[in-house]
């Protein structure tokens, strides 16, 4: 096997949001040459690349909605690791949700701008029971479970989080697809009222994400509602998100308002944007790298060192299976 070139430094590295602002800049600056004034191009915009300055104190817990009754959380023995959970500091102001900016602070410091109350959920497609649901019945429905599961995002860090949730496969059990429906698409709310960052056209929105209806309905797959014992702050994806905690972190959709059953695999936003870069399935492989960086190791956040990437995230004994037979570099 030819060896691997060396690791390039985190410095070097062009992340995601780097990338996407990519687009943004040669699409507004195509659009400043076209006019003459240049008024379009959005200079100030452009004046935040790359900022990373951290919010001057953490945003507290939301609270539940006025009148709900408090949250009962079961802590179940099992899906869990033995590992130091991140901070929950870290975990609500070091985000990508791009749809609330670009910078790893952006989101947390736009996300008053989001309203999880009231918040719908559609289903539609290959499903029995094609119905619109509400938070509040998703929990009366299901209750309400702590996990603490990795999460391993493409850009080589990670952190442990505490998840609040229950059982994506519960939900789809419930749901009744029928046997044509082969997949499970995951669709983001679209409101550049309240995800400003919509109005920049970086990707195509809505935000789209996609799992085959097997991947959907292993034990593993989650739907937060919340973590650390509260509801999700915005930066995190309120009310509503998807883990997935095999996967690259960019497979868990935020703020999720349609849930549909289809024949055919989706297409999805990343996959769209950059198809040899994100591919549709972005199972964690240290194996594989990505175009512009190793995979095979990762800087937990809160760590010094880098640690080794594992197979899976660490969950190949849970789900290796699904994917027996494939070639894991060509479908990554």
């Amino acid at each position: 096997m030819a060896k691997l070139p060396p690791e390039p430094k985190s410095h070097e590295i062009t992340s995601p949001e780097l990338y996407a602002r990519r687009r943004e800049f040669l699409k507004t600056g195509a659009l400043y040459v076209a006019t003459s004034a240049g008024v379009a191009l959005g200079l100030s915009e452009l004046s935040g690349l790359g900022r990373a300055d951290p919010p001057k104190k953490p945003p507290p817990p939301p609270q539940p909605a006025p009148g709900a009754p408090a949250w009962q959380v079961r802590r179940p023995a099992t899906f869990t690791v033995d590992e130091a959970q991140t901070p929950y500091e870290d975990v609500t102001t070091y985000n990508n949700y791009y749809e609330l900016g670009l910078s790893k602070t952006e989101p947390a410091e736009q996300a008053f701008h989001l309203k999880p109350r009231p918040w719908t959920l559609k289903v539609s497609g290959h499903v029995q029971k094609p119905q619109t649901l509400d938070v509040d019945t998703l929990i009366r429905w299901f209750g309400l479970e702590e996990r603490v599961y990795r999460m391993r995002c493409v850009e080589a860090w990670s952190m442990v989080i505490p998840w609040v949730g229950f059982p994506l496969a519960e939900l789809i059990r419930r749901l009744e697809p029928t046997s044509r429906a082969k997949y499970v698409t995951f669709t983001t709310l679209l409101d550049p009222a309240q995800l400003p960052n919509q109005e920049s056209h970086v990707l195509d929105w809505p935000y789209v994400e996609g799992l085959r209806i097997d991947e959907a309905t292993h034990p593993l797959a989650f739907m937060a509602l919340g973590l650390y014992g509260a509801p999700l702050p915005g930066q995190n994806g309120a009310p509503l998100r998807l883990v997935v905690p095999w996967k690259y972190g960019f497979k868990g959709g935020k703020s999720i308002v349609e849930i549909g059953f289809s024949e055919e695999q989706p297409p999805t936003t990343w996959n769209r944007a950059a198809p040899s870069e994100y591919g549709f399935y972005a199972n964690v492989n240290p194996k594989v790298d990505h175009p512009r960086w190793s995979q095979a190791s990762e800087r937990r956040i809160g760590e010094l060192t880098r640690r080794a990437t594992l197979p899976f995230n660490g969950y190949g004994n849970e789900v290796a299976q699904l994917y027996r037979g494939m070639n894991l570099a060509r479908d990554f």
